[in-house]
Parts: C-alpha cells; sequence; structure tokens
C-alpha cells in the first residue's frame, strides 16, 4: 500500500522499494531535505502506479529489481505519461547504470546512499526542473581542427566529426564516419584533452564522443555503446560508471534504444 506524509510545498517525492527498511530509510532521508515538500512510499512498481492515480509525483526515487513491475519497467510506462516524473534508481546493482540513460534517469545512485550522494540527486532533481540543468558535455571552447596525413598528403579533420578513437601503439586512431585517420598522440593525451569537448574513455583502448552516440544497451551483462551508422563499441566494467555519471547529465533525448 501506498502511504502518505504530507509536508510544506517543495517536490513531490514516491520512493518505490519492495525492501520495507530500505523504503523508510531512504524515505526519512528525504523528509530531512528541505526541497523536498511531500514524501510517499510504494512497495513495488504496480502500486506506484496506483500511488500516482491518486496524486502526481515530481520525482520517483525507484528501485530496479523489484518482483512484478521492475523499475525499468515502471519508467517506460511512465514515460506515457502527459506529465512524467523525474526518475531517480536507487539500487544495489551498478550493472544497471548505463540502462538507466535509456530511460532517461535524472540520476542514479548505489545502495547503500549516502546522504550527501542524495542530496546531490535531488539537486539534479531540481536543476531538471527549473531548466537551470549542467551540460558539461557541451563543447566550452571552440572546435579544433586536426591535421593528419597519409601517403605524404596533408589533410584536416575536425574533433567534432570525431565518432570515437582507439589505441594503437604509440599513436591513437581517430574513427569518423567518412573513414579513420592515425595521430601520432597517445589516447590518455586526447581523452584529457578533449574531456570538455564531450570525449570519455570507455575502454582502456577507446575513447568516445558521448553526443555521438544513439543508443546504449547491455550484452550478457556487458554495456554497449553505438555512434554513427551502427558501430558498436564496448564499455569496460572499470569505465561503466564514469559512463554513466557523464550521460545522465546529457540533455534528454527521445528514443535512444532499447535495453
Amino acid at each position: 500500500m501506498a502511504t502518505d506524509a504530507p509536508r510544506t510545498a517543495g517536490l513531490r517525492a514516491l520512493v518505490v522499494d519492495d525492501e520495507a527498511p530500505t523504503r523508510a530509510e531512504l524515505a526519512w532521508l528525504l523528509e530531512q531535505d528541505g526541497r523536498i515538500g511531500e514524501v510517499r512510499t510504494a512497495a513495488n512498481g504496480a502500486d506506484a502506479l496506483r500511488a500516482l492515480e491518486q496524486s502526481p509525483a515530481d520525482v520517483l526515487f525507484c528501485d530496479i529489481r523489484m518482483p512484478g513491475l521492475d523499475g525499468m519497467e515502471l519508467a517506460r510506462v511512465l514515460a506515457r505519461f502527459a506529465e512524467r516524473p523525474q526518475i531517480v534508481f536507487v539500487t544495489a546493482y551498478e550493472q544497471h547504470a548505463v540502462d538507466a540513460f535509456d530511460v532517461s534517469a535524472t540520476d542514479y545512485l548505489v545502495k547503500p546512499v549516502r546522504e550527501s550522494r542524495l542530496a546531490e540527486a535531488v539537486r539534479r532533481v531540481v536543476a531538471a526542473r527549473t531548466g537551470n540543468a549542467p551540460t558539461p558535455t557541451t563543447p566550452t571552447v571552440p572546435d579544433e581542427t586536426i591535421p593528419v596525413e597519409l601517403g605524404g598528403v596533408t589533410s584536416f579533420v575536425q574533433r567534432s566529426d570525431v565518432l570515437y578513437v582507439q589505441a594503437q601503439g604509440d599513436y591513437a586512431r581517430l574513427h569518423t564516419a567518412e573513414g579513420s585517420h592515425l595521430l601520432r598522440v597517445s589516447l590518455t593525451l586526447l581523452e584529457e584533452r578533449w574531456a570538455e569537448a564531450g570525449f570519455a574513455r570507455i575502454h582502456r583502448s577507446t575513447l568516445v564522443s558521448l553526443p555521438a552516440i544513439t543508443q546504449v544497451r547491455t550484452d550478457g551483462g556487458r554495456s554497449i555503446v553505438v555512434v554513427g551508422d551502427g558501430i558498436e563499441l564496448q564499455v569496460s566494467r572499470r569505465h561503466t560508471r564514469d559512463l554513466r555519471d557523464r550521460l545522465i547529465r546529457l540533455p534528454r533525448r527521445g528514443g535512444t534504444g532499447q535495453s
């Protein structure tokens, strides 16, 4: 059953978790935040939908693995709402992190949740509601023109045209929609130089342009991103969390694919 705990004006939050102790603790932590005006709880996805029929919510703090309608399925149902509440996933399983991108989650917390991290999630919800959400992947520096040589001929590639980069010994191979080019520079150096332009390491040998990602999915427990015209790139477990954190801050887009 959903339970009500009306408070003063602020964000209307709905905590959805099938474990009562976790549900109660998260609700209590949210009640301590002055930006939260109402906290309700639901024990599963179906219970959450019933609670939303009774009264709308601004944000759901939702577990993923639940019996019946799980968190990801619930998020996809909510995506069809005329006024879709924001979703913050709260789960013990990091492997779903990239999937959260597919359903336009505002944030993704890993249990046990630290109070400071929960406060940051609330900040992101507020920022998204007021239109002040940061978009760090938008380039803050001018586009870069990169000279590349092939057979004694020098040509020029724009950084904005690069979909991904792969390490190749002491070189880096830049991949664009038109082809690839070898550049005498280390992947680590490019990672540092292009971070503000929206490039992120997803594997020890791969750097990807986040705006170029068209789909994110899991396959056999592994995360995969798709760039350009169906090019699939594997994400290492080591880099999954960082990729999650950066993707979650991208401006929301519709139809990013299926998980």
